[in-house]
């Protein structure tokens, strides 16, 4: 049983924020389905300068380029080196960070003209300048899977002076600043003499920089201590920044519950997504451990192979979706229903992209008529290879009752269980897997996730209908028009199952609470966070 501590926390702890703000003609969507960053809190005094935070992350990031990889660890690190032209502020709406203000926009909304900040300091010591920026957003367009988007948008980018970037589309393209602002995926900001196929140096504009990697014990940041930040006041990851710690002690610590005694010891100053059952344990922890309920965190979600294995054809991918019950799933993964909700809109009611279509697709749980329809689609008995990693134990609980759902409808299953860094790694190819197990934040902009909406990300799903239904979608800038527009995609991803959204769900984390000023984020940043004395 949960305490009365905890359970007021799910419902208050997190203030859902409904205001809207217009964007260059385009309405961000309410934040009542994402968590408020920090917006509407009492004021603090300011945390302590000085110390080093040790925080425990569930494994060890496979790389530390923020372009390569849409891991959430890696962008969650490397957010603090490396900063994007736009951010979001605390109502999920896009702010500049390194861009001076939001772009100028030409009037048939083509050509974005976006003005930098004056005198930011790389970690190298020398003035950031529009050909850094040119030759890192370039990068990003041919190895970030939202870059090769992105890049398909673009017909031309270019420095125009020393401090001003000029970008033209071929056609007007709603998501781009959005897309720009993303810490998974990151558009990246670094030094031109830096960027190479492959990352050695590190230098960006961050308020860290990048100290020492050492695989499977630590990744460390150090204050950069010329760090340039902007004048207004913090709102989510928009605003002032500071370092006011020493260092970022990054530890990869795959195990769960040794996350959870670690931060009931105080090994740890934060411990990053708990298992759910964990909660109570972590609430008895008060007042030396603070846990931290990150309201509707995300969802859930099952990437298929469209381009080899089993799964290449739609049939036999339909069959499955019907033997799945997500329900069970959800249910299997967070225990308490507390945690999550079972429903089939991506997005919820009150918001621009909320749409019920497709929804008779969801959690069918039907073995016979998924036996029945992979029969008809020439099944023959291939094992469906299923991916997933304990790092992420809701991943794997999800995965061991997928895999007995699949056997009831007849399917034969391979349960791969590796670790994440390994499942990152593998998943990019399509010789290895079938289905993989992942999850991702639930953002205002249906475009930013989950990435198999853009080009190049792991399962390779292309198809007539994706690209006709997400160009319309993301050529119509007004948002009146373009929510409608959202329900015909949802509708093609429930037809063509690349991926099944199995739910939405809550996410559980702990602080010390000598970790001060502290605020909830689906990425967690610790900048202008610091130790207590």
């Amino acid at each position: 049983m949960q305490s009365s501590s905890i359970r007021d926390r799910l419902t208050l702890a997190v203030p859902v924020q409904t205001a809207r703000r217009r964007v260059l003609g385009l309405a961000a969507a309410t934040a009542a389905m994402v968590v408020a960053l920090g917006s509407g809190l009492p004021a603090q005094a300011a945390p302590a300068k000085g110390g080093a935070a040790n925080l425990a992350m569930v494994g060890e990031p496979q790389g530390l380029d923020p372009m390569v990889s849409t891991a959430d660890l890696v962008g969650t690190i490397m957010q603090h080196v490396y900063e994007p032209l736009y951010t979001f502020d605390a109502n999920w709406a896009v702010a500049p960070m390194l861009a001076e203000g939001l772009p100028t926009v030409s009037k048939d909304g083509l050509t974005y003209t976006i003005a930098l900040r004056k005198e930011v300091k790389l970690h190298n010591g020398r003035d950031l300048n529009a050909d850094d920026v040119v030759a890192s957003l370039q990068r990003w367009m041919e190895l970030s899977p939202r870059g090769k988007a992105v890049a398909k948008e673009v017909a031309s980018l270019t420095a125009k002076g020393p401090l001003s970037v000029e970008l033209t589309l071929k056609a007007p393209y709603a998501p781009l600043l959005a897309q720009l602002a993303l810490p998974s995926g990151m558009a990246a900001i670094m030094a031109k003499e830096s960027i190479a196929p492959q990352l050695k140096d590190f230098i960006g504009t961050g308020p860290y920089k990048f100290k020492e990697r050492r695989p499977d014990q630590f990744t460390v940041l150090v204050r950069h201590d010329s760090y340039s930040a902007r004048k207004e006041a913090p709102s989510g990851y928009a605003g002032r920044r500071e370092a006011l710690l020493d260092e970022l002690r990054f530890v990869p610590v795959p195990n769960a519950n040794t996350r959870v005694e670690g931060a009931l010891s105080g090994q740890f100053q934060y411990a990053d997504l708990l298992p759910v059952e964990a909660a109570g344990r972590i609430d008895k922890g008060a007042p030396a451990v603070v846990p931290i309920v990150t309201k509707n965190f995300g969802f859930p979600y099952i990437v298929f192979n469209t381009k080899e294995g089993v799964l290449a054809a739609q049939p036999l991918r339909r069959a499955v979706q019907t033997a799945v019950g997500s329900g069970e799933l959800l249910a299997a993964g967070f225990g308490d229903n507390r945690f999550f909700v079972v429903e089939p809109n991506f997005f919820p009611k009150g918001t621009p992209y909320y749409s019920d279509a497709g929804g008779k697709l969801y959690n069918e749980r039907n073995p016979q008529a998924a036996k029945d329809q992979a029969a008809k689609a020439g099944y023959n008995g291939q094992p469906v290879r299923i991916m997933a990693s304990r790092q992420y134990e809701f991943h794997y609980n999800m995965a061991l009752v997928m895999a007995e759902q699949l056997k009831k409808a007849g399917f034969k299953t391979e349960l791969q269980v590796v670790d994440w860094a390994t499942l990152v790694q593998r998943r990019n190819d399509a010789k290895l897997w079938d289905v993989y197990f992942t999850h991702s934040g639930l953002f205002p902009e249906p475009m930013l996730s989950p990435p198999q909406l853009g080009e190049g990300a792991p399962g390779w799903w292309d198809s007539p209908a994706k690209k006709a239904t997400l160009t319309a979608f993301n050529q119509e800038t007004n948002i009146a028009r373009r929510g409608p527009l959202w329900g015909a995609v949802q509708q093609v991803v429930y037809d063509e199952v690349p991926f099944i959204e199995v739910g939405k769900f809550n996410g559980l984390s702990a602080r010390s609470a000598k970790l001060e000023g502290y605020t909830p984020a689906i990425w967690p940043f610790f900048w202008n966070t610091g130790l207590a004395k």
